[in-house]
């Protein structure tokens, strides 16, 4: 029929996740959801089995950064990455590049090279030229 429109198919979160290889397993998904780090259409949520469909925005924490994805179709398996990333379109805002050096590395003392522990190399041709000193 002409005037008919197809229901938008929906998904539940966690599974939309593990099919869009945002994340390694189902299980994975559903903690990660459980924390709050996931907000759909602007809506934090908490709930794994939350049904998402086209058209649903994701705004997420992974991976120490925030990923907004707008989604375009469910899928129906977890396939290869590049039909992976055919279920959604990548709104995320670029990342901010990095200061020079973070705290941790700031605090650390700068050391020339050859300082600091040798390497096994090192340490085994040591212990070759003492033993020739020996002989």
């Amino acid at each position: 029929m002409a005037g008919t429109v197809e229901p938008v198919r929906k998904e539940r979160l966690d599974k939309f996740l593990f099919f869009s290889r945002a994340l390694k397993s189902r299980t994975l998904a559903q903690k990660v959801i459980e924390t709050g780090a996931i907000r759909v259409n602007s809506e934090r949520t908490d709930r794994s089995d939350l049904k998402v469909g086209a058209g649903d925005v994701l705004t997420m924490s992974l991976h120490g950064r925030i990923v907004v994805w707008r989604i375009l179709d469910c899928g129906s398996r977890r396939g290869p990455a590049t039909e992976a990333q055919g279920l959604y379109e990548d709104l995320s805002p670029p990342t901010l590049p990095k200061a020079e050096l973070s705290p941790y590395e700031a605090a650390i003392a700068p050391r020339g090279d050859g300082a600091g522990r040798p390497t096994k190399k090192e340490r085994r041709d040591t212990d070759r030229l003492r033993a020739e000193d020996d002989e």
